[in-house]
């Protein structure tokens, strides 16, 4: 599938109905677009099957709960909707977008009430999305941005108003030859990237941020699980960016980003080590299994 994401050949299924990819359109006055009331979830599909689907479905109605909205879907009814999507566009390895939003209705001010909610599932092919850095190791920018304190927006939410700063780092990274950003929180720690979860490794042991003010990713619990399951030990807690300098291995996850070992974050280097390369193998084997 080539050209841009809004001049595609292939079918979106839309409030219910199956539509043609160039005619899956909102209006302007959208609420969504002025105050961005939208939730949203990416996933992926390996031969046929999305990989962790329910849970994401069940996230996005609880994202949407958390931003003041109800999804008026059920988890089975956008279950089917994702595999009708990739039915009728005759994929089996793919990414699936499924979106809810506040629409264009009676408001459009901050108040939105009653408006109707919508909801979107595509899906299309997408390849690695730090390219190569699966052999290499992904190289990282420091973002100039924090993520917010839990007093001040739903951070455990999947909602897209929350990815502003991440767009805005990820800008900035690329700018300078690097594939994303590591944030830090609003207190300091290192939190994660733009889109994607951190682990660092040291002396044989695994160190992840404390998901207390950020996204605790579905790959990222299936990671830690993962790990654990080797009895490896895991230490979720908050990390200072001091200790990065003291760090052997490095890794992302994430929906799009798997498992992506990370050469290089600001001045401080990493090994693609065996750990990092072997939790990213089984990755690859259990979402194709699981």
């Amino acid at each position: 599938m080539a050209g841009g994401y809004d001049d595609r050949d292939g079918m979106i299924w839309l409030d219910g109905k199956m539509v043609p990819w160039r005619d899956a359109k909102v209006h302007i006055l959208t609420h969504a677009m002025h105050y961005a009331s939208a939730v949203f979830e990416g996933e992926r599909a390996y031969e046929g099957r999305i990989f962790e689907s329910v849970r994401h479905s069940e996230r996005l109605r609880k994202s949407a709960e958390m931003i003041d909205f109800t999804v008026p879907w059920t988890v089975d009814q956008i279950e089917a909707a994702k595999y009708d999507v990739m039915k009728a566009n005759g994929l089996e390895d793919a990414y699936v977008r499924a979106i809810a939003w506040r629409g264009a209705g009676d408001d459009m001010g901050v108040a939105s009430a009653r408006n109707p909610v919508r909801l979107a599932v595509a899906a299309w092919q997408w390849g690695a999305y730090y390219g190569d850095a699966k052999m290499k190791g992904a190289k990282l920018d420091i973002s100039k941005w924090k993520r917010p304190s839990p007093e001040t927006i739903p951070c455990h939410a999947k909602a897209s108003g929350l990815y502003m700063i991440c767009t805005m780092s990820k800008h900035a990274a690329e700018a300078k030859g690097c594939s994303d950003a590591m944030m830090f929180d609003y207190r300091g720690y290192v939190a994660e990237a733009t889109g994607a979860n951190i682990f660092f490794v040291k002396d044989g042991e695994v160190h992840t941020p404390l998901p207390d003010c950020f996204l605790n990713g579905i790959t990222r619990q299936t990671v830690v699980g993962m790990l654990r399951d080797r009895n490896i030990t895991v230490h979720e807690r908050h990390i200072q960016p001091a200790e990065l300098e003291g760090f052997e291995q490095c890794w992302l996850t994430g929906t799009a980003a798997e498992v992506t070992p990370v050469g290089q974050i600001g001045d401080y280097t990493f090994e693609v080590g065996a750990m990092a390369r072997d939790i990213a193998s089984a990755y690859e084997k259990l979402v194709r299994t699981a």
